[in-house]
């Protein structure tokens, strides 16, 4: 008796142990792929947005994102759509936070006003394509927690639960590229009642600085919809040496004029 007892303990602490070290390893990998990453300071970039119906017509948009590293707290971001005429001078200012919930703001430009995006509306289609709000935030450690599934050649897949309760996905799975910076080469994500709701690809991978990767396209594919959102990026700078006078309202209602 003593002998099987012993045996079911030895059997319960592997258990746990194992469980232990893959909530380790997968908060490891998402640790190493931020330090990969820092120390870009600023970036401006254009991009060209393609939106696929679930009849594979298309329309495109052309847009300018900011961004600010910070590392006290996370980074700042401003969108601004330049085309067509419909959605030209709508602008998203994003304050991420490594603990809390996410500040950020939508400039309309129909109404000349700046509107606070509550964060009960952070899982709500980023103007008509198949990003969320929240995927626009910068993707701070400490907003997720982890558990480490697998290991293909030089890929590392790690899933990672939002701390946030009011987040749209009750997962994502993200694959990270060990051998290239632990880029990130594709995030699956997972509606409020687990299943499958998109897939974010990324490709054309340029590195920059002879450090930092950036893709030259994102493809988010709603599964559920049918409809898809490209993004390509183009003409990357880091040298503009933005500042956090260049990420506050006033500077967002400037944007959209």
């Amino acid at each position: 008796m003593k002998k099987i007892i012993v045996l079911a303990v030895l059997m319960l602490s592997s258990v746990i142990v194992n469980a232990q070290s893959a909530e380790v390893r997968g908060l490891e990998i998402a640790k190493a792929a931020e330090k990969a990453d820092l120390g870009f300071g600023s970036s401006i970039v254009e991009l060209k947005m393609i939106l696929k119906n679930k009849n594979g017509q298309t329309s495109e948009r052309s847009l300018t994102t900011k961004t600010l590293e910070l590392t006290e707290d996370g980074d700042k971001s401003l969108i601004v759509f330049e085309s067509p005429k419909d959605v030209k001078g709508t602008a998203t200012l994003t304050f991420t936070h490594k603990f809390g919930a996410d500040d950020q703001w939508l400039f309309l430009p129909s109404i000349k006003r700046v509107k606070r995006i509550s964060s009960n509306n952070k899982s709500g289609p980023f103007v008509g394509s198949e990003f969320a709000y929240e995927d626009l935030s910068s993707q701070e450690v400490e907003k997720y927690t982890y558990r480490f599934l697998e290991e293909k050649g030089d890929l590392l897949i790690v899933e990672q639960d939002p701390v946030d309760p009011k987040s749209g996905y009750t997962r994502r799975v993200i694959t990270y590229n060990k051998d290239k910076g632990y880029r990130i080469e594709k995030a699956e994500f997972y509606d409020r009642k687990n299943a499958l709701l998109k897939t974010l690809t990324y490709s054309d991978y340029k590195i920059y600085k002879n450090k930092f990767w950036r893709a030259g396209t994102f493809h988010m594919v709603n599964h559920q919809s049918n409809k898809e959102t490209i993004l390509h990026f183009n003409n990357y700078n880091f040298d503009a040496s933005l500042t956090e006078a260049d990420f506050t309202q006033a500077a967002l209602q400037r944007a959209g004029k």
